[in-house]
């Protein structure tokens, strides 16, 4: 259908073609928007065409106004799925199709991508990807046809990175058989695929296409060299080259370079232990936030009328921002004309700025908000051919600046050997050696700088290799012996490694040790992973070891389980359980003696710190790794080289004020925070006081007694509050939320209205009501208002859920609620004599005080509950409510959100959408794959030092962040040695160890240290305890204990 009345909503059916041996039939229908036009004569575009075996017609889909039929509904989706995966058609090989000639035609993922103009993004699967991209990239991506070409170890990483991503459709192109080299570094190859000698892309296919549904995923084996046709490339958006040689890639580039619009390319190559990555992504590439970070918000107190004008912030806030940022002002009093404007800055101080000229505009009385605005900046960038001879640098270790060129240079000196040769180099043999040592001599005389990565410090540190070292012995770690030697190799394979966590880090180390043959050993080796949390939907978005079908199982089992699938040789034992104090009857000394290396993949400082403080106990070394978004960081923990996790401390999260929560909120996340604390308060920790108390004195009438004869029971007003405004039916909890509406919105701006008028004065005269203090006005309830009706409804929901108290859909609908309302009976505002917290120091206090008055309300209101039968068993009992961000079903986010978007509005606060107060909420780390991915493999490489005993220059720490982009390598921090006396010195590694008898006296411990070291004890402690210390009474006993 053509022209302007063409519809359009389509549906496709896709039919099976009659079903092969082994292969079920099936019907399966989807829904496109906004699909692909074309008039009657044009010529099918090749994405409109059905994957081999399937057919397809379009039809028009009527234009009524009602939706569509629900095909393509979540729930239905799901079905479509389990029911694809059950019959085995989800990107399962066809036989000789899957070698078609025509490009991205092969084997493919039956799922068919969604067409769209807005593709809507599945939040419970990319929520945590989303909050680092954007939902902008994100709908880019969904639309991206990517060509990828290459399925070794490093194209089978790329691929996985890209289809967990989410892009649209992804081609693995490759001409290559399985051989038992690939085995130690292709994930998704097996011995079997190694045997019947399968095309690499073929192999991996069915396997990719299951890491993301959404994905269109198809294989190729066509021969790609100088003769071939590109433009079959016209339709990706995107192409990636891994294992082609130089001048196949300098062609391809030059296509996608001139191609209208540019098509993205990306080339990259691991020999050994350097890598290579080259990028163009054509002469204009517009990057519209060249940081990835929030835009900063910074609080004003003063502007002066000059050129140019100063800016200062708060006192104690300081902007954190660069000369030639932009910044635009709000909210700013007096000097309003510079309110909706936006100024380049210069930094004068951490807290000021100049801006333009303000000498025209009224002079500044208080407030205003300065916003950074995101500018973005356009990169031109050049072809590989130009890049190669004179390449821009990244230097990532700044201890070896000569490092650059030389790896540019020998890497050159490979593509020049490769393409006289038609062959790699051999390994071990030195006259192909001494022919790349000539090419790399030949080449360096005209090279200026290179951009690569390499871990030379792996090979520079082994103890005189010996050629023999190195040959290939036909095993699956023939690819890893020839870059670190067959002795390491077996040091590995007899490891035990204690793996703490098993998220998305945690899935990408067990990839890495499988791969690297760690506890493979026949004797010994072992590889302990430990996680207590069950998979989410969330999870399968980073933490690749997991599927769909994995959902509520645990991660440590599941993840054991696909490891062994990529190395059956593994020896790998799964729990369940989190490492702390309380299990310390398992993860006992002797458990952590008997590991050669700790790797923590957690997601929380305090767990790393505890498990720093075993490792520092036992002398075992520890490797850390962590990531948030493109950021990611790496350190390496070496017992008697380095120091421990503990020995430095980030600085302490800034903690939002008691009152600036309570009373004097300034910013979103103030109010996010104050809707979060009223969930958790009023449905998780009071019921969860209530059911304590009722458990400690299980009936009313002897807590009345009790209270009468003037015992004090803890708790007990709080909870006959509670039970005295227990909701008996659905109707009186839409009152109980209606109330509190009239409490949070309306009479809490009323009373503070009361105690400081909008006139009210500071003793130094300024305005009480100024920066960063907002005065706030009530709020009038009204149910046609969307966020009023969003609070209503699910504070509702959530007291029935706490109540235990059933409802229907009917009972959700506005009319219901309208007649629910209409017989609520709102008090009149009475001003209280409670005192408002305004210092900013103090902290929340652990009781409120109870007045007499509060006592005998209690006991009036216990005694009529006991006389109506509101006291009975089943009273004394509440549901608990456990705070979970990724159910969007439970009201959790949605009650947040209404509630801190009421109380922004009530203090004039731009409000949050509920995607970015899900992130605040829940305290949702960023985070996409590729950055776990890096941090792993990083991580890998610093295992292999320390399982060689290497030195200590040759450890490196690794901060990164991929959207700038910085990769940084420094050295680790020495371990410090503190200086006795007489030339005696300890550190933390340290361990004097003193051997007595069975009656071995205190006294007699001193002694011995005394003989042994030379030193006299001033004091003995164990931990935080004082055991013997001279001056404190009574410990002169001590001495003569055992």
């Amino acid at each position: 259908a053509t022209g302007p009345e063409a519809p359009r909503n389509f549906s496709i059916s896709v039919h099976l073609h009659p079903p092969e041996p082994g292969r079920s039939r099936a019907t399966y229908c989807t829904h496109l928007r906004g699909g692909p036009f074309r008039s009657p004569a044009a010529t099918p575009k090749p994405e409109t065409k059905a994957p081999l075996g399937l057919t397809g017609r379009l039809r028009p889909a009527t234009r009524s106004p009602a939706p569509p039929p629900p095909v393509m509904s979540p729930p239905r989706r799901r079905r479509l799925l389990e029911a694809m995966e059950a019959s085995e058609l989800v990107a399962a090989p066809r036989g000789e199709e899957a070698s078609c000639s025509s490009w991205g035609a092969g084997s493919s993922n039956t799922n068919l991508p969604i067409v769209s103009e807005s593709v809507e993004i599945d939040d419970a699967l990319y929520s945590r990807q989303r909050y680092v991209l954007g939902d902008t990239a994100m709908q880019k991506m969904a639309k991206s046809h990517v060509f990828l070409s290459g399925m070794g170890g490093l194209g089978l990483e790329i691929a996985k990175n890209l289809v967990l991503a989410g892009i649209k459709a992804l081609t693995i192109h490759d001409t290559e058989k399985c051989q038992t080299w690939d085995l130690g570094t292709n994930f998704f190859l097996c011995e079997d695929d190694v045997v019947n000698m399968r095309n690499r892309a073929e192999a991996v296919l069915q396997h990719i296409a299951e890491l993301n549904p959404y994905v269109h995923v198809t294989s190729s084996s066509v021969l790609l060299n100088e003769t071939t046709d590109l433009s079959f490339l016209d339709k990706y958006q995107c192409v990636v080259l891994t294992e082609i040689q130089l001048p196949l890639q300098k062609k391809i580039n030059n296509f996608c370079h001139s191609h209208c619009p540019p098509i993205k390319f990306i080339s990259a190559d691991i020999h050994g232990i350097w890598s290579r990555l080259f990028c163009d992504f054509g002469d204009e590439f517009e990057v519209s936030d060249t940081t990835g970070e929030e835009p900063k918000e910074i609080f004003i107190s003063n502007i002066t009328q000059a050129n140019p004008g100063i800016v200062t912030c708060l006192e104690n806030h300081p902007h954190k921002l660069e000369t030639g940022q932009f910044l635009t002002f709000r909210e700013v009093n007096g000097m309003t004309g510079l309110n909706g404007s936006t100024q380049q800055i210069t930094v004068v101080s951490p807290f000021s700025f100049s801006i333009g000229d303000t000498t025209e505009l009224e002079p500044y009385l208080h407030g205003g908000i300065a916003v950074q605005v995101k500018t973005p900046k356009t990169f031109c960038f050049e072809p590989l051919e130009t890049q190669i001879k004179h390449p821009k640098c990244l230097i990532a270790d700044y201890s070896k600046p000569e490092a650059p060129l030389e790896i540019h240079t020998a890497m050159l000196a490979l593509d020049q050997f490769q393409e006289s040769y038609s062959r790699k180099p051999n390994i071990g043999c030195q006259q192909d050696s001494e022919e790349l040592l000539k090419l790399a001599t030949s080449i360096s005389e005209t090279l200026e700088e290179k951009l690569y990565i390499e871990a030379a410090d792996i090979v520079e540190s082994l103890d005189k290799p010996e050629r023999e070292q190195f040959l290939p012995r036909g095993d699956r770690y023939d690819a890893l012996r020839a870059c670190i030697g067959d002795t390491l190799c077996q040091k590995l394979q007899k490891l035990n490694i204690f793996l703490v966590g098993c998220g998305a880090i945690g899935c990408e180390m067990l990839k890495n040790l499988a791969l690297l043959g760690v506890g493979t050993g026949k004797e010994n080796g072992m590889v302990t992973v430990t996680d207590p949390d069950l998979i989410e939907k969330s999870n399968l978005n980073r933490q690749f070891l997991f599927r769909p079908h994995h959902i509520q199982k645990p991660k440590s089992y599941t993840a054991a389980d696909a490891t062994l699938k990529i190395n059956p040789q593994l020896k790998i034992d799964a729990h369940l359980n989190k490492v702390c104090p309380a299990t310390e009857a398992i993860y006992n000394d002797e458990f952590y003696t008997k590991q050669d290396i700790i790797i923590t993949a957690l997601d929380n400082v305090e767990a790393r710190r505890y498990v720093d403080s075993r490792c520092l106990a036992n002398l075992r070394p520890l490797l850390d790794s962590g990531t948030m978004g493109t950021k990611g960081h790496t350190e390496v923990i070496v017992p008697h080289l380095t120091e421990s996790y503990n020995s430095h401390r980030d600085p302490p999260e800034e903690e939002i004020p008691f009152c600036t929560l309570k009373s004097f909120p300034a910013a979103i996340e103030h109010t996010i925070q104050w809707a979060r604390d009223k969930f958790e308060s009023s449905f998780s920790h009071k019921p969860s006081l209530f059911n304590k108390f009722w458990q400690t004195y299980p009936s009313a009438e002897e807590v009345l007694q009790k209270i009468q004869t003037g015992h004090s029971l803890e708790g007990c007003f709080q909870v006959i509050k509670l039970l005295s405004r227990r909701p008996r039916n659905w109707s009186q909890c839409v009152e109980l939320a209606r109330l509190k509406f009239e409490k949070y919105f309306n009479h809490k701006a009323l009373q503070l209205l009361h105690c400081f008028p909008l006139d009210t004065r500071l003793k130094d005269g300024s305005l009480f009501w100024q920066s960063p203090k907002r005065p706030p006005s009530p709020l009038k309830f009204d149910l046609n208002e969307p966020l009023h009706f969003s609070f209503l409804l699910n504070a509702a929901k959530l007291y029935a859920a706490v109540y235990c108290i059933p409802f229907t859909e009917e009972d959700l609908s506005a009319d219901a609620l309208l007649n629910i309302l209409s017989e609520v009976k709102i008090q009149e505002f009475k001003p209280s004599n409670k005192v408002v917290q305004t210092d900013e120091t103090a902290r929340k206090p652990d009781h409120v005080p109870i007045s007499s008055e509060d006592e005998r309300n209690a006991v009036f209101q216990l005694e009529k509950a006991i006389s109506s039968n509101k006291a009975t068993t089943s009273d004394l009992q509440m549901a608990v409510l456990s705070f979970e961000k990724d159910d969007d079903r439970n009201g959790h986010i949605d009650f947040i959100t209404a509630a801190s978007n009421l109380r922004a509005k009530m203090y004039s606060i731009e409000p949050a959408d509920r995607f970015k107060t899900k992130r605040i909420a829940g305290k949702i780390i960023p985070a996409i794959a590729t950055s776990t991915a890096a941090v792993s493999g990083l991580v890998a490489l610093e295992m292999i030092k320390v399982a060689g005993g290497y030195p200590f220059e040759a450890y490196k720490n690794c901060f990164l962040n991929l959207a700038i982009p910085i990769i940084v390598f420094t050295e680790t921090s020495e371990v410090k040695r503190t200086e006795i006396r007489n030339g005696i010195s300890f550190t933390i590694w340290d361990r004097w160890t003193i051997h007595g008898k069975e009656d071995f006296t205190l006294l007699d411990f001193i002694n011995a240290v005394k003989e042994k070291y030379g030193i006299e004890p001033t004091m003995v402690v164990q931990g935080v305890k004082m055991l013997y210390v001279p001056v404190m009474p009574g410990h002169a006993k001590r001495l003569k204990l055992t």
